[in-house]
């Protein structure tokens, strides 16, 4: 019996999407360091992480684990090389968001705006639940929870998600 309406989708329905090569290393580079170098002078550009923003897109928009999870990687560890944090503790954090955000993006229907807020928000909060664990238990450093500032922060990057994300959704290429 067929439902009027209502249509399954199987996995290898779902639009898998890659982008070329310029993208794919030029777009990193230049958003890491502009996130690393613009909030030296205007410093309320602080509260977002453009290499957090990216690292969710391209996983979603590739919808393989391995592939978010290697994208998290780099360009988590190249935004610990241009910033004043420890090698690794970002590069950690992106890593468990690109491979979380890809195996989402297998399962739901992501190029919805309301999805892609929300995705960014959680998202943001488990980056930012990993990067404060890192910190204090690892390191061993005195860090104080702000929690109004990071549920601002997480408002505002999704906000910019939706509208980065809509941007971006220009350069895709479907396979």
């Amino acid at each position: 019996m067929r439902v009027p309406g209502l249509t399954y989708t199987s996995r290898e329905e779902v639009d898998v999407y890659r982008f070329s090569w310029p993208v794919s290393l030029g777009l990193p580079l230049v958003m890491v360091a502009a996130q690393a170098f613009l909030p030296v002078r205007i410093p309320a550009l602080g509260v977002f992480d453009f290499g957090l923003l990216l690292t969710i897109f391209f996983a979603i928009s590739r919808r393989s684990p391995v592939s978010g999870l290697l994208t998290g990687a780099v360009i988590g560890i190249l935004q610990d090389c241009l910033t004043r944090t420890p090698v690794g503790v970002f590069g950690i954090a992106k890593t468990l968001v690109g491979f979380g955000a890809s195996s989402i993006g297998i399962k739901f229907d992501v190029e919805n705006i309301g999805t892609r807020f929300l995705l960014t928000f959680f998202f943001y909060v488990i980056h930012s639940a990993v990067v404060l664990a890192i910190q204090r238990l690892l390191m061993g450093q005195a860090i104080h929870l702000n929690l109004g500032h990071a549920a601002g922060a997480s408002m505002l990057n999704s906000l910019l998600a939706v509208f980065l994300f809509a941007l971006l959704d220009r350069l895709k290429i479907r396979e």
